[in-house]
């Protein structure tokens, strides 16, 4: 079951993967309850590392992996974008006149810290920023997310019943953005948009 306070997705290499990349972003912050200002700066950051994600040369069919985190005690959010090609990034410092090669300027001057490393399980690179976000909450027992958050072994409430999750699948092809087929242990299913808000709780350990 996927941690309460990350999340993690793939998306095209397609230019409309960015504004998808900031809608799911917003869709986790606003559960996780951060601030406008950090929201703001998480965007920015996060759309300039997709972008240079999207433009890397790669194979055929690879795709880009994110991956939000975040730290309530430590009061950081990590944004990680993985794609599958090769070099490092590096800040470039553009002439007056160009109007590029500024993306990594910004990222290192919004974020607390930033880097890259190796791809965890296959070939590429991740790179990666934290900014400070003092204003992250705490898990609670029973929050609203994200539909794109729920993970099996979880509990839903649809309607006035809890259900709990067995199985979750993401439709990243959906034409209007990613969908979530949920699937239940009663045998109900529900397909719903990613960013649709839910009732969630944590299926108490009876071991």
């Amino acid at each position: 079951m996927p941690s309460p306070n990350e999340i993690s997705f793939q998306l095209a290499r397609s230019r409309r993967s960015v504004p998808r990349a900031r809608a799911l972003l917003n869709a986790v912050l606003g559960d996780w309850g951060v601030g406008q200002e950090t929201l703001d700066s998480a965007e920015l950051v996060l759309s300039e590392l997709v972008t240079n994600a999207v433009r890397v040369p790669v194979p055929s069919g690879r795709r880009i992996g994110v991956r939000i985190t975040r730290s309530a005690a430590d009061g950081l959010l990590r944004l990680e974008v993985s794609d599958a090609g090769g070099g490092v990034p590096e800040v470039r410092q553009p002439e007056r006149d160009e109007t590029g090669g500024r993306g990594l300027l910004l990222v290192a001057a919004l974020a607390h810290r930033w880097g890259h490393e190796k791809r965890a399980g296959g070939i590429g690179k991740t790179v990666f920023a934290e900014l400070k976000a003092a204003d992250i909450v705490a898990e609670p027992a029973v929050r609203e997310v994200a539909a794109v958050m729920v993970g099996a072994g979880q509990q839903v409430r649809v309607k006035t019943v809890w259900r709990t999750v067995v199985d979750v699948r993401r439709d990243q092809r959906a034409p209007a953005g990613s969908s979530v087929l949920l699937r239940f242990d009663d045998g109900l299913a529900l397909r719903v948009t990613a960013t649709e808000p839910l009732a969630v709780r944590t299926v108490p350990d009876c071991g």
